[in-house]
């Protein structure tokens, strides 16, 4: 019955491809992401924008005027002006050094990361493998006992396979919003020179902190879950092969399905405890 084991390891195999693939996503920065490639596309599809932004910038300092004070003569006055002129050069500068801005952020994140790392001493992840009980379960049994078998096998693999790239795909997509955010970062950054539209601006760094933030959730989802891949599901050697397997499986995707769940729903959890 060795193709049965295989093909619960294979399943496995892809999981734990998948979470190694993941480690590295969170501990990579845009900057070296395939070789550079994406982000040499993006930077200078952010300087591209940067020129917009700028445009953008005179015209909401030209509203936010218009709306916050009353009369020309009311902006004559020093403390207003100096108000208006200081909004000014601090959203020229968040539109011109944007970039700079947001790396940092980002850096700080990755800090954070490495820090949660650290501290829980789980630096790749913990392989998921198959008991050496299920193996001599699987392996044990005769032809006709291993059509159940089979059935149950098949259906954990495909869901643990699914699983994995449910969780990778959340993954990159919270990577790629990196990128989208950096590209038209220059637009809505723009807005803090007036001030009805600053609430645009504040939202944008809001979101794209909490973008960066998430890498922190991912990472606690993942060392929970290789705490859990350490410490496999019991077997009961007294019962059936299929059922040994069954409850083995049933566990092991509640425990993958748990982490999926952490991972998909880290965006929300940053948004809830950071900007509720």
């Amino acid at each position: 019955m060795n193709w049965i084991v295989d093909n619960l390891t294979g399943a496995l195999n892809t999981w734990n491809e998948k979470l190694a693939e993941i480690w590295n996503l969170l501990t990579e920065s845009p900057e070296t992401f395939r070789g550079g490639a994406i982000w040499n596309v993006i930077v200078s599809i952010h300087g591209a924008v940067q020129a917009i932004g700028l445009g953008l910038l005179v015209l909401f300092f030209v509203v936010g005027v218009m709306k916050t004070c009353g009369s020309f003569a009311e902006l004559k006055r020093p403390e207003v002006a100096v108000k208006v002129f200081v909004r000014f050069v601090l959203a020229k500068a968040a539109v011109t050094y944007g970039l700079e801005l947001m790396m940092a952020l980002l850096r700080i994140a990755q800090g954070l990361m490495g820090a949660i790392m650290g501290a829980s001493g789980v630096g790749g992840g913990t392989p998921t493998v198959l008991s050496p009980e299920i193996v001599d379960a699987i392996t044990g049994v005769g032809f006709f006992e291993s059509i159940p078998l089979w059935a149950v096998t098949l259906i954990g693999s495909l869901f643990i396979t699914v699983l994995s790239f449910i969780m990778i795909m959340t993954v990159y997509g919270r990577f790629f919003k990196l990128y989208l955010y950096t590209a038209i970062a220059p637009v809505p950054l723009a807005a803090f020179a007036g001030e009805p539209s600053q609430s645009v601006g504040r939202s944008f760094i809001k979101l794209y902190c909490a973008v960066c933030l998430e890498g922190a959730v991912i990472v606690l989802a993942c060392v929970i879950f290789s705490v859990f891949a350490g410490s496999p599901p019991a077997v009961d050697t007294g019962v059936a092969a299929v059922t040994q397997v069954w409850s083995y499986v049933g566990e092991m995707i509640f425990n993958m399905l748990v982490l999926v769940g952490a991972v998909k729903m880290a965006d929300r959890v940053v948004r809830e405890i950071f900007f509720s």
